[in-house]
């Protein structure tokens, strides 16, 4: 999958707003390219995100494009395209089993070597779990122990959770918990919206919400739902057809105050991409 990003400039922002006072980025979702920095010109996008290949398998990380990371790295930089990785979803550096938490951890040392070749903007990875048996205190220190012997070689972000009643990063309290353990590492938050309204957390305060816990929100996943407020389940819609009232989940994305990517259905792309512009433009 990857990701494009199309530029919103000269927005406000204030409490309770949806515009932003800011440049940011938007984008949407439309699956794998063989080329992704000549989709992203043909589409005047200015940054993507990318899978370092098949996301559910644990393969060392590689760029698809002819010429590897180098060719990505010039392509890039000649496009001005910024790009984003999205870590492969098999890792769970939280995990007290040591043949799932090992892996994870070079698998996401991999993954970070690899962006950083090509100046990625940087790394989401999801939050991880325990299991029923464990204390969920040993899967935070697993991810202070995973962050203190990680390089940053790239930016790295955590991604909340949208479902697990043992995930290190569903509800407020165990963000919380996460950024006690990783908060003074240098590690970023991403904020998908989706997963937010999954886990039962207000939007309508979900900027403030989050940086009063982390200090930062780096990359907002910008989607709707299908399903109702805290069902704990992760099926994405598009803006106009979800259960998020659209200028509720408008103004939690402006309320990040982040560059924003949607992970909707490639045929609504445009669809979704021109209302968040429009809106965020106080044109909508």
């Amino acid at each position: 999958m990857l990701l494009v990003c199309l530029n919103v400039a000269s927005c406000r922002v204030r409490p309770g707003l949806v515009s932003l006072e800011m440049s940011f980025l938007v984008g949407a979702a439309i699956g794998d390219e063989p080329d992704p920095i000549a989709w992203a010109t043909r589409f005047g996008a200015n940054c993507l995100q990318i899978n370092l290949g098949d996301p559910t398998s644990w393969a060392k990380p590689a760029v698809a494009m002819p010429g590897g990371t180098s060719a990505l790295k010039d392509a890039a930089e000649a496009a001005g395209v910024a790009i984003y990785v999205h870590a492969p979803y098999v890792i769970n550096v939280a995990s007290t089993n040591n043949r799932i938490r090992i892996p994870s951890r070079k698998l996401l040392q991999s993954t970070l070597d690899t962006a950083a070749e090509f100046n990625s903007a940087g790394v989401v990875v999801h939050a991880g779990h325990v299991t029923k048996d464990d204390d969920p205190a040993a899967g935070y220190e697993n991810w202070h122990k995973g962050v203190t012997t990680l390089e940053l070689s790239a930016p790295l972000f955590i991604e909340n959770s949208a479902s697990g009643k043992f995930s290190m990063g569903r509800t407020l309290e165990a963000i919380t918990s996460l950024w006690q353990a990783v908060g003074k590492s240098g590690v970023g938050f991403c904020v998908d919206t989706c997963h937010a309204w999954a886990a039962g957390i207000d939007l309508r305060t979900l900027g403030e919400t989050i940086r009063a816990i982390t200090g930062r929100i780096d990359l907002v996943h910008a989607n709707n739902s299908q399903d109702s407020f805290g069902s704990g389940r992760d099926r994405h819609a598009n803006f106009l057809s979800g259960q998020i009232p659209v200028e509720e989940l408008l103004a939690a994305i402006a309320s990040c105050q982040a560059n924003a990517i949607c992970e909707t259905a490639e045929a609504t792309m445009n669809e979704d991409i021109e209302l968040i512009q429009a809106k965020l433009r106080g044109n909508g």
